[in-house]
């Protein structure tokens, strides 16, 4: 397929040690100018890089602020090769007509495997005993540690990593409970709580999957932590802000709590390899990795598939589905045509002011696609082959415009 713009000439930048399958990918299909980078940027230095870079690849560590967005001038779209977007300012993309996409179900078994990992190996208080054997003594014991079955799981919000645990987690002959503050069906024989609170004093096993927002940020926290049993243990592969680490280091320092695992941490190094401090370091039966829940090497190929085909997408045919900033178009590729993408402020007016515009240079429109949220419009329109840099033009020309591509 011709683009209007020389594939060879689309910059696109992946950070963060983006699945190579990512690069490769785009390398077949003549997408040539890709950077793959293993660590994230800071700020100062994503204003730099990004001046000419017209796709991003991130993944959770890269922070994309309103300043970045600024300096970002040609960025068409950027590509969260995880399950968050929140380390992208939406609305800022939104305004500035940049499309984001993520992999919300890619590295969902991964996580719940991880927990189901950590849980036995809390419960059966594995971290003393392979601590001592490492020192060279012998605590061959059964007090303390229990089975799985039996037990029952709590799990703090119910979306696809929740859901998929507690399926797991029943074939394993546990009970499950859980709480989201948006209604969900169970799945299996799960059941919902009411509040958190009876969920935390229900729960053997209390498990984290919530995004980080104003609302989760430190929700356990000490009134929490006191309503669970002496006997429970906590696991955090959610966010990092999500759990207050001074009041868990005094739950387990006090005997309220039996152990805790944490994947996720309020600061995070950029790097492998950097130093790395928190409050619950050194402390009996507490697990501790660095952000590993989605780090599995089937995890990366389906995020690295799964993002890589949305950018691909947006790039060639303008398809949005998945997109969280601009609206979803599932759109059918077309023969004999240039196909040009729209994206405006979504006021009254605009769909009739390019209509006529086109109308009146004869230009024929052979197929148009719209929608549009809150803040901005998209219109698609498949136009006639020898009028389509004419058509471009008028379509600039709509006061209301925020970006406009011609495909091909």
């Amino acid at each position: 397929m011709l683009t209007s713009f020389p594939k060879e000439k689309i910059n696109i930048l992946l950070l963060e040690n983006i699945s190579a399958q990512a690069r490769d990918f785009f390398a077949d299909q003549g997408y040539l100018a890709v950077q793959r980078e293993t660590g994230a940027l800071s700020e100062e230095q994503l204003i730099e890089r990004l001046a000419e870079v017209h796709i991003l690849g991130i993944r959770s560590k890269t922070q994309i602020t309103k300043r970045v967005l600024d300096a970002a001038t040609r960025l068409q779209a950027i590509g969260c090769f995880c399950i968050g977007v929140n380390q992208v300012d939406l609305e800022v993309a939104k305004e500035r007509g940049i499309a984001v996409f993520n992999a919300p179900y890619s590295n969902t078994r991964s996580v719940a495997e991880l927990v189901i990992g950590l849980s036995i190996m809390l419960l059966r208080r594995v971290v003393d005993k392979n601590k001592a054997a490492h020192e060279g003594r012998w605590f061959k014991e059964s007090a303390g540690s229990y089975e799985l079955r039996g037990k029952t799981l709590g799990i703090v919000g119910y979306g696809n990593i929740g859901t998929q645990l507690g399926i797991m987690a029943e074939s394993m002959g546990m009970r499950v409970l859980y709480f989201d503050i948006a209604t969900r069906l169970p799945l299996g024989n799960a059941r919902s709580c009411s509040s958190l609170m009876e969920l935390a004093a229900e729960s053997d096993v209390l498990s984290l999957h919530v995004p980080e927002t104003p609302l989760t940020t430190q929700l356990i926290a000490e009134p929490v932590l006191t309503r669970m049993k002496p006997s429970a243990v906590l696991i955090n592969c959610s966010r990092g802000k999500v759990v207050n680490l001074e009041h868990l280091a005094k739950a387990l320092q006090t005997g309220k709590l039996s152990g805790a695992a944490l994947d996720v941490f309020p600061e995070e190094p950029e790097k492998s390899g950097q130093s790395f401090a928190c409050a619950v370091q050194g402390l009996s039966n507490v697990i501790l990795t660095p952000h590993i829940g989605g780090s599995t090497e089937e995890a990366q190929l389906n995020i690295a598939e799964d993002v890589g085909l949305k950018l691909f997408n947006f790039l060639e045919q303008g398809v949005t589905t998945g997109s969280h900033t601009i609206p979803e178009l599932s759109l059918p590729p077309i023969g004999n045509a240039h196909r040009i993408l729209h994206i405006h402020a979504n006021v009254p007016g605009v769909l009739t002011a390019i209509n006529s515009r086109l109308s009146e240079k004869g230009i024929n429109i052979l197929g148009q696609y719209l929608k549009t949220n809150e803040r901005i419009g998209y219109v698609v329109l498949d136009v006639d082959m020898n009028f389509s840099e004419q058509a471009l033009d008028l379509l600039k020309s709509v006061p209301e415009t925020i970006k406009t591509r011609l495909l091909y």
